[in-house]
């Protein structure tokens, strides 16, 4: 083997593989690693079919993607435009609209959670817009700011 191990499973099996190799018996090898004899025949079955490499750990395949590559960077054009060039009002990216988006263009449907790490895979950063009451006056807020809020903040920290 030429690299080392990458978790303690993956070390278990080759080292029931080098045991067979040194002429250990099955049911010897299962009670030093404390596994059973049907998975030592398994990985030794796995090792006469495809060589010490099969008993190596893999990642899970997974579920094929919906948007192939250059679907992915075409989304990355498309949000590049900005919201309100696809129709939305605001200049806001979120989850939902860009689920609704991929659907118009590519067709295909996304949950707004998988969405998400969708587009942070593509460097796009979680938004959420900003709601604010109408009635919002600013010029109020920061004479409170200003004169009210050290008042208040001083009798909170007296006591």
């Amino acid at each position: 083997m030429d690299y080392p191990p990458q978790d303690w499973k993956e070390y278990r099996r080759l080292r029931a593989y080098d045991l067979h190799q040194q002429g250990w018996r099955s049911i010897d090898i299962a009670r030093a690693l404390d596994v059973t004899p049907g998975a030592i025949s398994q990985w030794l079955s796995a090792t006469r079919d495809h060589g010490p490499e099969a008993l190596r750990s893999r990642k899970a395949p997974g579920a094929t993607p919906k948007l192939a590559p250059e679907q992915l960077q075409q989304l990355s054009h498309l949000l590049a435009k900005g919201p309100e060039h696809h129709g939305f009002r605001g200049n806001v990216w979120t989850c939902p609209r860009v689920v609704q988006l991929v659907k118009q263009q590519f067709g295909v449907t996304y949950s707004s959670a998988h969405m998400s790490r969708i587009l942070k895979r593509l460097g796009w950063t979680p938004q959420k817009p900003l709601t604010r009451a109408t009635q919002r006056d600013e010029a109020a807020i920061r004479a409170w700011r200003g004169e009210c809020w050290p008042e208040v903040r001083k009798s909170r920290i007296r006591g």
